[in-house]
């Protein structure tokens, strides 16, 4: 069956055809581990795609700061609140935008899912899986999840750039730890259509040419099962697994 679509948008190269959004993708979400760019991209494809964007509220969360200077401490009261204010988000996405037919948000739901079991265990893990079950049930599925992958080190640098002060305590310890479930949640993911992403060699906030090519792929490739966006020697492609 042939894919509709609901409409035209430019790609930023007057010479380049116009490309237009699959009316399958209404809701695209960027994911990634903190300073790989998610809320950078997720601008410049709400602008692209006229789509109304949704960013995550992180530096509400009260405790945040208090987690960081004692994770242990406060890794519960942080998780709960994170999980309290996704979920209110959550479900503003499910009224329908009349001025936007796309949503681009910033970070997927099931991200609290990964924290949570990085930072909790026994009966907390437990109470926070009951109410994760029953929040989750009331979310929205997105229709294409876009996963950056980074280093430990790129992340390490991009920490000071960010001006969170709490951020500066961080270990690169629990870095190495955040990275490595992010790799384990995300190469085991199946909800929705994935776009893994290797961003060490490509630059889509300075470069207008691996934008228009992120964006040729949204609104012209396969979005079924896990894909793969690399650059080789002659420029950029897409993998299907």
């Amino acid at each position: 069956m042939a894919q509709t679509s609901r409409r035209v948008i430019g790609t930023g190269d007057s010479r380049a055809q116009p490309l237009a959004v699959p009316e399958h993708l209404s809701y695209i979400v960027i994911e990634g581990v903190l300073g790989v760019g998610k809320s950078a991209l997720a601008r410049l494809l709400a602008r692209r795609f006229n789509a109304q964007l949704v960013l995550e509220n992180i530096d509400e969360n009260p405790f945040l700061h208090k987690f960081y200077a004692d994770r242990q401490r406060w890794a519960f009261q942080t998780q709960i609140a994170f999980l309290a204010s996704r979920y209110r988000q959550q479900r503003t996405m499910l009224m329908r935008d009349l001025f936007h037919d796309v949503l681009i948000a910033d970070y997927a739901f099931d991200k609290d899912r990964i924290f949570a079991h990085l930072n909790l265990s026994g009966d907390e893990i437990q109470l926070y899986e009951t109410l994760y079950t029953i929040m989750e049930l009331n979310t929205r599925r997105p229709d294409l999840v876009i996963y950056l992958q980074s280093s430990v080190e790129h992340s390490l640098k991009a920490i000071p750039l960010r001006g969170r002060s709490y951020e500066t305590n961080m270990s690169s310890d629990y870095l190495a730890a955040l990275h490595e479930a992010y790799t384990y949640y995300f190469f085991r993911y199946s909800k929705s259509p994935l776009l893994i992403i290797n961003t060490e060699n490509i630059d889509f906030i300075n470069c207008s040419d691996d934008l228009d090519e992120l964006v040729r792929q949204i609104v012209t490739g396969r979005h079924h099962g896990t894909m793969y966006f690399r650059r080789n020697h002659r420029g950029l492609n897409t993998d299907v697994a």
